[in-house]
């Protein structure tokens, strides 16, 4: 519990008479508990706690016995997501990996969690993901898609960029979002498209010289489930004249990459273009842009078909926020075991193994001389 209470002692001052009966602590506890052993909303979250009393009693004090469903329901209601987000952060900074690397920011929409009397479409996360780590390092919610760009304005505050490479989607390619990471000592590798249509089409007939389609290239093929797809990718550091016309903040580089995927019954290509902040080399640059991927295929895919977050239908805009940040914090211990397996055996073995569910908590104690970045 040290390490939770090291992280999470500032949500005290959230807790409302109505959750007095029970230990704050102890009852996120219990959720995140839950969560692990691949429940999804405070229902499950009272009957895990009912089922597992004797593990819990382990290190936990439970005065009053386990809560209710109302008591897990009204805490996730209550908590500020802002304070319990900043909390998040903490316990992350514990695994003493939240610094450097690759760090892609996505968004996704929580599509269940609409409010039919509101007209909402569902809330909006934007999360921040440690491609090589494998770790939510910082997330924000937005009521919809269309204001993500501001959202993640705000999420780059709270992230420590120094020495880190910053990728995002075409739709975060913003001339504020590149002041933002310069400004934090981070660099970035932004993708380009026709939202910035005259600066797409000079960089595109910059790349399409003939000098520069005999520069270095790097090239990598892979042939695993039934397709083969090749990759290329091309980095010119020759954007003077560019940075004449558009003045864009921090640019050193420019890239492209190329796909050309084919299966026995298609084959297509893809080209997509590239700002860069720093002049990569053309097999780095490659590294980079494929980990971005990382955050739709090893967060996103995870979070909605091994947890099933698509399919949970908390309205509140606070318990959906503070759900998703426990969900975030619940796929952080599993990423941090390193024994084989699925993660969906691993959330099956958490509910099935009390000595399993105890290693993945164990994680949370930390590393306490690891917490500063160099």
């Amino acid at each position: 519990m040290e390490g939770l209470e090291h992280c999470f002692s500032e949500l005290r001052g959230s807790r409302s008479s109505g959750c007095r009966r029970h230990d704050l602590l102890e009852v996120l506890v219990i959720a995140l508990c839950a969560i692990l052993s691949g429940g999804h909303t405070a229902v499950d979250m009272a009957v895990f706690a009912e089922a597992k009393q004797e593990f819990l009693k382990k290190f936990l004090r439970l005065t009053n016995g386990v809560p209710s469903h109302d008591t897990f329901s009204r805490l996730l209601k209550q908590i500020d997501p802002n304070q319990f987000r900043a909390c998040f952060q903490k316990f992350v900074t514990r695994f003493g990996e939240s610094c450097g690397g690759v760090i892609a920011i996505d968004g996704k929409t929580l599509h269940r969690a609409s409010d039919l009397r509101r007209t909402r479409s569902g809330l909006h996360m934007i999360s921040a993901w440690r491609c090589d780590k494998r770790l939510v390092i910082a997330q924000i919610a937005t009521e919809t898609k269309a204001r993500e760009s501001a959202a993640v304005l705000d999420l780059l505050e709270f992230l420590p960029l120094m020495g880190s490479i910053v990728t995002t989607d075409a739709l975060n390619c913003q001339r504020e979002i590149a002041q933002r990471i310069v400004d934090r000592g981070g660099n970035y590798v932004l993708a380009l498209k026709g939202n910035h249509r005259r600066l797409h089409g000079d960089v595109s007939l910059l790349l399409a010289q003939p000098g520069q389609a005999a520069a270095d290239q790097h090239a990598t093929t892979d042939n695993d489930h039934g397709r083969v797809e090749r990759r290329v990718s091309l980095v010119c550091t020759e954007v003077d004249e560019l940075q004449k016309r558009h003045c864009w903040p921090g640019l050193a580089a420019i890239g492209k990459v190329v796909r050309s995927r084919g299966t026995a019954a298609s084959a297509t290509d893809e080209t997509v273009l590239y700002l860069l902040s720093q002049p990569l080399s053309s097999a780095r640059f490659g590294e980079v842009v494929r980990s971005h991927w990382g955050i739709e295929n090893r967060l996103h895919w995870v979070l909605n078909s091994v947890m099933n977050e698509d399919r949970i239908r908390t309205r509140s805009d606070r318990a959906a926020y503070n759900l998703a940040i426990l969900r975030h914090m619940a796929l952080n211990l599993m990423q941090k075991d390193r024994s084989k397996g699925s993660l969906r055996s691993k959330f099956n073995l958490a509910a099935w193994k009390d000595e399993f569910l105890a290693s993945l908590l164990a994680h949370m104690r930390g590393r306490e001389q690891e917490l500063k970045c160099t």
